[in-house]
């Protein structure tokens, strides 16, 4: 699914007509134009798993940076092609699935000293406003849960077109990307090194890789 000060969308209005009858692209209040495309894609779709990603990076020791993901969870959104500010996304993602690629460094990260997946074990992302950007990008605003703590984020989502599959399954893509400083949720575990710096950086950045697939129901 920062990633994330809630800000009021702007609401669409048709522009005057371009003197030919027919009305130009409509825009927000803004000034920024919307793409009459963007209408048919109106309507609720799912997380595609298999070929989605939620995933972090984190700067480790400094001089390298670790990748990991999220591999269970569940999706609700429901995009608005004509007003983006209708648009709302909800995750629900399980702690426990981190992959890493290192098993020792996963049970790492879901004992006490990060995600305490024991006590906690779902992490959460409700969205509360949406405003169209400008082209395909889009900001996404919302509540971000882990360990009991919530805090507002703000992620900067990318459109990436959509296409009818060969199943007959009509599919979406959007990227999405912010960085926060976990230590704000309470993921505050570290070591200081000899020559100055910490073990693990204090910002994270979440990415959200989507491929979804329209609700037939």
């Amino acid at each position: 699914m920062g990633i994330f000060g809630r800000r009021q969308t702007a609401v669409s209005e048709p522009t005057p007509t371009d003197g030919t009858g027919a009305f130009a692209a409509e825009s927000t209040s803004r000034g920024v134009a919307l793409d009459p495309a963007l209408r048919a894609l109106t309507g609720r779709w799912t997380i595609d798993r298999p070929h989605s990603r939620i995933g972090f990076s984190v700067r480790h020791a400094m001089v390298t940076t670790v990748r990991g993901a999220f591999t269970d969870y569940d999706s609700t959104l429901y995009f608005d092609g004509a007003q983006p500010s209708e648009s709302r996304a909800d995750l629900v993602i399980r702690i426990a699935s981190v992959d890493t690629g290192v098993a020792q460094r996963d049970a790492h990260i879901i004992g006490a000293d990060f995600f305490d997946a024991h006590h906690y074990p779902e992490m959460t992302f409700r969205s509360t406003s949406t405003v169209h950007e400008g082209g395909e990008t889009f900001r996404m605003t919302g509540d971000l849960t882990i360990r009991d703590v919530t805090r507002p984020v703000d992620l900067q989502l990318d459109y990436l077109g959509s296409v009818l599959d060969p199943f007959g399954f009509e599919r979406a893509g959007f990227d999405g990307t912010t960085t926060i400083d976990r230590t704000e949720w309470g993921l505050v575990y570290n070591q200081r090194l000899k020559a100055g710096g910490t073990m693990v950086s204090e910002k994270v950045r979440l990415q959200f890789d989507i491929s979804a697939i329209r609700s037939t129901s």
